[in-house]
């Protein structure tokens, strides 16, 4: 089994991978994590550097008893030194999983197709959904539940925003994304919603998309990738900060999340980032649960 993207995944197997999550952080937290993937080794196959994906999975993997290969871009070059089935079966002879952050989405989908052993997608352009569990672990400990809330995305369509949408669509929260005209989710990624019967409010106030929201969720405005159009979009997502006027627009138990690194005082004031209302750091915490979650699901 591999986890491309959360449409892959129904609503009782992300609920089992978050109750797993729950009950691994508990047991960390006591130093009784078992070594279930003892013997084992993960290749972390990475076109994009990353601090936080990269110690989390290295951190997941050394808990439960396994260990990690890294494999950069300059190590693997995928498409190009070879075509990327031949490096997927390759790989699934000498080790157990792959973890994958990549540019293009269709080398995720690649890897997954021609491979033996579990992939996991750590990020690529199209979505990312190992953010997105951690995501909705961080919810549930936060407010206890999903069903009902709302989500409000304030920013650009990205991966991120994807992924948290179909999260949502499974675990039955509302999700909106206020963001210009130009930056909303494409038309084949509504469609696929409408598959799942999840629904997306899109609008371009940030001031409605706040209101009464549960959680207040952003990211850059200009991910890896896209430093040419960094300064049109600083102009574009100029009204889009969020700040504490914004929050106030949210409920009064809504909490402020990011998926981390920040771009302090454009997407976020460091008042909201540092805030009562924050969440982020327990969030980006979380990484490290759900994947240990998905490892030992997917590898043991």
């Amino acid at each position: 089994m591999h986890l491309v993207t959360l449409f892959d995944w129904d609503a009782d197997l992300i609920d089992a991978t978050l109750s797993l999550a729950h009950r691994l952080k508990a047991q960390a937290r006591e130093g009784r994590l078992e070594p279930t993937l003892r013997r084992k080794t993960l290749a972390l196959l990475f076109e994009k550097s990353s601090m936080r994906t990269r110690v989390s999975f290295e951190v997941a993997m050394t808990q439960l008893g396994g260990h990690v290969t890294y494999l950069s871009r300059d190590d693997v070059n995928l498409g190009v030194r070879e075509p990327v089935k031949d490096g997927a079966r390759v790989l699934a002879r000498y080790v157990d999983g792959i973890a994958a952050r990549v540019y293009r989405h269709q080398a995720v989908e690649q890897l997954a197709a021609h491979s033996a052993i579990p992939v996991i997608n750590a990020l690529s352009d199209r979505a990312h959904p190992c953010q997105a569990l951690g995501d909705m672990l961080t919810i549930r400990e936060r407010l206890g539940e999903t069903e009902g809330i709302k989500v409000a995305f304030i920013g650009d369509a990205n991966n991120v925003a994807r992924s948290l949408a179909v999260a949502c669509a499974r675990l039955g929260a509302r999700f909106t994304i206020a963001c210009p005209e130009a930056y909303g989710f494409d038309q084949g990624f509504l469609d696929r919603m409408a598959q799942v019967r999840g629904t997306i409010e899109t609008v371009h106030s940030p001031r409605e998309g706040a209101a009464e929201a549960d959680v207040i969720y952003t990211d850059v405005w200009t991910s890896m990738g896209q430093e040419e159009e960094a300064e049109k979009r600083r102009r574009d997502f100029a009204d889009y900060q969020v700040n504490a006027a914004l929050t106030e627009c949210a409920s009064p138990r809504a909490i402020v999340m990011h998926c981390l690194p920040a771009h302090r005082g454009e997407e976020i004031t460091d008042e909201v980032l540092e805030g009562p209302r924050s969440a982020v750091f327990d969030q980006a915490e979380n990484r490290l649960h759900v994947q240990r979650a998905l490892l030992q699901m997917l590898m043991s």
